[in-house]
């Protein structure tokens, strides 16, 4: 576990169109919405290519397709609204998936990528949601690893329209295979936290067996994980979080916990690798916790404070396919257990993510049956 797992180089630029083309005559059906299918050009076009795309393609029966969109930073999750929105189409190297379930953390709605486009240009209104367990349903010029029908989860992209609707385009080096004995509903669980996690212990924090971490959020998405990762491979893990996460933490295998609430953080003495969530004053007084040689790793933004003998490093997680491959392996065989909180559909997902009382675990919204 000690190397970096890197993600899949992208392919090959795709070679030049054959110029050779019959004459087809299209009649084109209303879609039950109403609108004519805009993938259906699409469709036709990658016939015409010779690569058979039409027979490639699951018959999804609409051209329109449900989700949740935002078009106002300042709201939050209250600005979510249900609306009906075109069908995305898989560019080269994409696939379209027919999304199952999606994951959404409230934390996407202050990305710039939500927002803006790679360009910098706005590009709402924007389906949020990054986490994705579905069905290939169409497969991008040039897309190679995957298959139409196949089960997938995986990590969307930042700065295009995400998972919490009927279906996703997203990059096929971005997906994994999902295996038929893991539910959907536990697969959109997976990618942020078990990617966030793998890669701040084993990537980035260089962790070594036999070490004393510092899990902060133990009870929570990402810590959750951490928790159970760093357990697994021989450290003594310290938990953190409010006073009411202390038997979650536990449960998910921390060793001690601290009450960041009535509790001296202090009292814990050194660590070798401080996993941090929080940020802010808990982050600045954890610096000083790291022994020589040791790690802070966080993901709540660049470290205001330095160890004094050791490193500090901020990271934004990226998919992986072979990491991915190495959590859902985890669920299957019983060394992870998921964190869910609640399980909603698509019509009720604003409900969901603006909920009246606190909410343990992770919410994942049931795009399909």
């Amino acid at each position: 576990m000690s190397g970096a797992l890197t993600a899949e180089a992208m392919g090959a630029p795709s070679p030049v169109r054959p110029r050779t083309e019959p004459t087809v005559r299209l009649i084109a059906a209303p879609s039950p919405t109403g609108g004519l299918c805009n993938s259906l050009n699409e469709i036709v076009q990658f016939w015409l290519d010779g690569r058979r795309r039409a027979g490639k393609r699951l018959d999804t029966g609409r051209c329109r397709m449900k989700a949740i969109v935002v078009t106002d930073q300042a709201a939050g999750t209250a600005g979510m609204t249900l609306a009906e929105r075109p069908e995305p189409e898989a560019a080269g190297n994409d696939v379209l998936v027919e999304v199952h379930a999606s994951g959404f953390t409230p934390g996407e709605l202050t990305w710039p990528g939500t927002w803006t486009n790679r360009l910098g240009r706005d590009r709402t209104p924007s389906v949020p949601g990054h986490e994705v367990a579905g069905v290939v349903s169409a497969l991008g010029y040039g897309t190679r690893g995957l298959s139409v029908g196949q089960r997938v989860f995986g990590l969307a992209d930042w700065t295009r329209d995400g998972t919490l609707a009927e279906y996703v385009a997203i990059e096929a080096r971005n997906l994994a295979p999902l295996p038929s004995d893991v539910d959907y509903t536990v697969g959109a669980s997976l990618p942020i936290s078990g990617l966030t996690a793998w890669q701040g212990l084993f990537v980035h924090g260089r962790f070594q067996v036999g070490q004393t971490v510092l899990v902060h959020g133990a009870a929570g998405g990402v810590g959750s994980v951490v928790t159970q990762f760093a357990r697994e491979v021989g450290a003594h893990v310290i938990g953190t979080g409010r006073a009411a996460d202390r038997q979650n933490a536990l449960d998910f295998g921390a060793h001690e916990f601290v009450d960041l609430d009535n509790d001296a953080l202090e009292d814990i003495g050194g660590v070798d690798l401080v996993f941090d969530v929080i940020g802010g004053d808990i982050g600045k007084r954890s610096a000083g916790l790291v022994r020589a040689g040791g790690m802070l790793v966080t993901i709540a933004g660049p470290p205001e404070t330095q160890p004094k003998d050791g490193l500090a490093v901020d990271f934004v997680v990226e998919a992986d396919r072979a990491q991915l491959g190495e959590v859902v392996q985890r669920v299957r065989d019983g060394r992870l257990r998921t964190n869910i909180g609640q399980v909603a559909d698509l019509d009720d997902a604003v409900s969901a993510f603006n909920p009246t009382e606190r909410i343990k675990g992770k919410t994942i919204i049931r795009v399909r049956p």
